[in-house]
């Protein structure tokens, strides 16, 4: 039975992750009883720790350092392998982010140890997590776990439901010190597109648009429904190469996957390569005038007409059932 849990947190723009929270209660599966440790990195953090503990952290190791206010792979490489070195953990685990993506490979190199990667779910069999993770652009499912050794995963967002925030829950908090040095990269300044609503990665709701939405404009009313319901906005790759939106909105096996609650697909034709991205969502819901296209196939809910018109009246709807509600 695993012991010491160690969950990294994710911090943007001052704020944890939501994956954060999915991660601290993926390790309180896998701990079965044992300790959860949540570990913060970043310049000024320590005022996130409580949360963390609010959400389930036993208690919380906070390593500030000015080379840890903007992500660098050598950084955090180099501040983690300092942390398990002190905490000596059985299982590490991060949200499948970019950030997971980039630096856990690494971390489970330095130790010689194995990592399950995009993990949709977790149990534990005789004291040892199996985890569960896609294969083949999500058309099927395994389960992996490691036999020996420290246990790196990183979890796919939305799919491990967090634990109820308890603001009563205490816990201790620590600080690091580590020594950070020979950096090959260094981040002067970060300059974003300003793309705000709701990050897509973690979004409940996702309004995507395809090459049917025809041109930059045809975005806007996506984005009023996506804003009605709380949720992001997202789009095929289609439309990213017809230059209808930013790549930075891209769903599909060269962009982002995601698992959303609702998903609508409109003017989306449902090619393998979106389907990659988007065919794990809960529901969804297809609008396209070809009865015919793909994404019928695996939509729950499909509107055959003109998105045009169809994408407006559902809007005043939903907005006629919030008023009388």
């Amino acid at each position: 039975m695993a012991k010491k849990i160690v969950v990294v947190g994710e911090v943007r723009d001052g704020e944890l992750r939501n994956v954060s929270f999915e991660a601290i209660a993926a390790g309180k599966t896998v701990a079965d009883g044992g300790e959860v440790v949540g570990v913060l990195l970043g310049e000024n953090v320590s005022g996130l720790s409580e949360t963390l503990i609010h959400y389930g952290a036993d208690r919380v190791v906070v390593v500030n350092h000015k080379d840890l206010k903007s992500y660098t792979t050598d950084a955090y490489q180099q501040a983690l392998l300092q942390v398990f070195d002190v905490e000596n953990p059985e299982v590490v685990i991060l949200g499948h982010t970019a950030i997971g993506k980039d630096v856990t490979p690494r971390l489970a190199m330095k130790a010689n140890a194995g990592l399950i990667s995009d993990a949709v779910a977790i149990e534990v069999e005789a004291g040892k997590p199996i985890f569960t993770r896609p294969i083949y652009s999500g058309k099927a499912f395994e389960k992996k776990k490691v036999n020996e050794g420290v246990v790196f995963a990183t979890i796919r967002p939305n799919n491990i439901a967090a634990l109820d925030i308890d603001p009563s829950r205490s816990g201790d908090v620590s600080t690091l010190t580590v020594d950070i040095k020979d950096l090959r990269t260094t981040i002067r300044d970060v300059v974003r597109k300003a793309t705000g609503g709701v990050d897509l990665s973690e979004a409940n709701v996702i309004v995507a648009g395809g090459r049917g939405v025809k041109s930059k404009e045809g975005f806007g009313p996506l984005k009023e429904l996506a804003d009605l319901l709380g949720g992001a906005v997202g789009a095929s790759r289609g439309a990213c190469d017809a230059d209808y939106c930013d790549y930075g909105l891209q769903i599909g096996q060269t962009g982002k996957v995601v698992t959303p609650d609702l998903y609508f697909a409109i003017g989306i034709s449902g090619a393998i390569q979106h389907l990659a991205g988007m065919s794990n969502s809960k529901v969804i819901v297809a609008i396209n005038k070809d009865p015919e296209a793909p994404i019928f196939e695996v939509a729950d809910y499909g509107i055959v007409g003109d998105l045009f018109e169809i994408v407006p009246i559902l809007t005043q709807e939903l907005k006629n059932s919030l008023v009388s509600n």
